[in-house]
């Protein structure tokens, strides 16, 4: 049975795509084409609901490489994705159990494009410029949309950050690339991410590095047991700033102890 996807349009020709409550996808319309950024699980034909709000040409660009924001990309022709994601991707692709429903659908994963640091997408009147942001995954992206001051992080940044699995860089190094990009907290408003039912403050940005900071430190006694389909790791607490405005009150980053 098909799963629910939940449109809802957060500003003028900017729609987030929710799908099942399991992840969140976006559809971005400029003047001349539309953009969407990550497809989730595939559980819908996101083609099709593509097609229901934009009848302009469609570029599909992945965050990262987990299943949840790629396994969509089957009802495209193509999508980009930073190549240091590639080999990920490749490993979710061309799971049995994924493969042998895309045969029973008449469905297959199209080919993945480069996208790197540095590029721009021409949206006609809208930008989305790429910024790495490897940690969560080698290759993960941001996509700031310059004209809007809205900056799509995937896994990358948000509330339950996930860095416990592995290929996860180690948090010392991604505390470093975080400081890279911390350039975007000037140039964004809003951050959305991918698990996001609404927009948040762009402040997630720096009170998210912040934590990792916090860890990196030792300030971890308050740390708790986290539990997960992987088995049991840690969960690190951080704080976001009480007079702005963020969808959830809890937030926490899960990683490995001998991963810092």
């Amino acid at each position: 049975m098909e799963k629910q996807l939940y449109v809802k349009e957060v500003r003028p020709g900017i729609f987030l795509m929710d799908e099942a409550h399991e992840a969140t996808g976006y559809l971005v319309v400029g003047r001349d084409r539309a953009c969407v950024i990550d497809t989730m699980n595939g559980y819908t034909d996101l083609h099709e609901a593509v097609r229901r709000l934009t009848d302009k040409p469609v570029t599909v660009v992945n965050t990262h490489g987990h299943p949840d924001h790629i396994f969509g990309n089957v009802y495209f022709q193509e999508a980009f994705l930073h190549p240091d994601d590639r080999a990920l991707a490749r490993s979710f692709a061309e799971d049995p159990a994924f493969l042998t429903v895309c045969r029973e659908k008449g469905l297959a994963m199209p080919p993945f494009r480069d996208i790197r640091p540095g590029d721009t997408i021409d949206l006609g009147g809208r930008t989305l410029a790429v910024n790495a942001l490897p940690g969560h995954t080698p290759g993960g992206i941001l996509l700031l949309l310059r004209e809007d001051r809205v900056l799509f992080t995937g896994d990358s940044v948000n509330h339950h950050l996930w860095m416990q699995l592995d290929g996860c860089l180690p948090l010392r190094a991604f505390l470093k690339e975080l400081d890279k990009v911390m350039f975007l907290q000037d140039e964004a408003d809003i951050i959305l991410h991918g698990h996001a039912r609404e927009a948040d403050d762009i402040s997630l940005l720096r009170c998210m590095r912040d934590g990792i900071g916090e860890i990196c430190a030792g300030e971890t006694e308050n740390d708790r047991p986290y539990e997960w389909f992987g088995g049991v790791d840690l969960q690190h607490a951080f704080r976001c700033d009480p007079d702005r405005h963020y969808q959830q009150s809890d937030h926490v980053i899960c990683y490995r102890a001998d991963n810092v």
